[in-house]
């Protein structure tokens, strides 16, 4: 559990030049209760304004409501001097003094890459991010993202099918935003972590997101742009990525999309090209085997229906799946989209498809 004066200066909403200089100060945060005027004088870059805000809410009710909320909703709270404060995040300028979680603290000292994207994205960009947050989850890589619309959204519900993925918010934990994405907070809450350095009911300002990136990168040993617009907060998280001394890869797209000017731009400037998911583990100098990936593959019954219609060579329609296999439609063009997520099959010609070689 973080610490009671932790929690006040979270509260407080300082900067962390400010909280810095407080941490230098006393042995023990939990001192700021009992410290003089005097005291609080003599810490550097605090002026009068602070004292009267760290005294005035020492002795409110604002901490003790936060406090009782955290037990109430059954939330886990950790600081800068907790032994599982993860260790990336906690390399980086300016790292949250605290972060609120639901979930599994642990997962945030796992081996973490970031997906990341538009709000807006395409066929194009949807399919992509699904694609490789899956096949990370595979490898037994955990995927962060922001929890919001589009690809966050998108990399999120696949990495949580084959393994954990973290959401950040940028909002209080007791303040889901959007709306829609509350029963995915859940749910990846029991798999994975949620997560926010922002007290339990802050609203989701506009001024939360840009902080909230540097968190999802700080996690992070390396940052994918999926798709995103020149001006975008996924190219904010690219950019802090780099500060952080952090791996930033991007996807092509289509060149007169809009959506791939900004993956496009990040290349040009040195983020590496993906094309697959070896490009990521390759420059990540990641030792990990295949053998891992093949086997933690799980069919459900429609997938081992079909997938055994599918030869390595000879490509097979969907027509002619729907005769051999007497699957519905909807259920084959279902099944084959998953199959295709998990790297099984991949579509040679339009709507022919094949066994992935490598599997």
């Amino acid at each position: 559990m973080a610490k009671k004066g932790s929690i006040l200066l979270n509260l407080l909403n300082f900067s962390s030049k400010k909280i810095d200089s407080i941490i230098l100060k006393f042995k023990d945060i939990d001192h700021i209760f009992n410290a003089s005027t005097n005291e609080l004088e003599g810490i550097p870059y605090l002026d009068s304004k602070d004292i009267e805000k760290i005294i005035r809410n020492r002795e409110s009710q604002v901490l003790e409501k936060e406090l009782k909320l955290i037990e109430k909703e059954n939330i886990d709270c950790l600081d800068v001097f907790d032994e599982d404060y993860p260790s990336l995040l906690n390399e980086i300028d300016g790292k949250p003094l605290v972060l609120y979680i639901k979930g599994d603290r642990k997962v945030l000292n796992k081996l973490l890459i970031a997906v990341v994207g538009s709000r807006m994205p395409t066929i194009y960009g949807i399919s992509m991010a699904q694609f490789f947050s899956y096949r990370l989850s595979l490898l037994g890589i955990g995927v962060v993202s922001g929890l919001a619309r589009g690809i966050d959204t998108n990399a999120h519900k696949s990495a949580v099918k084959q393994g954990v993925t973290v959401a950040v918010l940028g909002s209080g934990l007791l303040n889901i935003y959007p709306r829609e994405n509350r029963k995915l907070a859940d749910f990846i809450s029991k798999n994975g972590a949620v997560i926010s350095e922002f007290p339990l009911l802050t609203p989701p300002l506009r001024e939360n997101f840009p902080r909230r990136n540097r968190i999802i990168s700080g996690l992070c040993k390396g940052v994918l742009i999926v798709e995103a617009m020149l001006r975008s907060g996924a190219l904010i998280t690219a950019r802090l990525a780099c500060e952080q001394n952090r791996e930033v890869f991007a996807l092509p797209g289509q060149i007169d999309s809009p959506l791939s000017k900004g993956t496009h731009k990040l290349i040009k400037e040195g983020a590496k090209l993906v094309e697959s998911i070896e490009d990521i583990i390759e420059e990540l100098n990641l030792n990990i085997s295949d053998d891992h990936e093949k086997t933690s593959i799980i069919l459900n019954i429609e997938e081992e229906k079909i997938f055994k219609y599918i030869s390595e060579s000879k490509g097979v329609t969907l027509e002619e799946l729907f005769i051999s296999s007497g699957v519905k439609p909807d259920i084959i063009n279902k099944t084959m989209l998953n199959l295709q997520l998990k790297g099984l099959i991949k579509e040679v010609k339009p709507s022919i498809f094949v066994k992935n070689i490598n599997f």
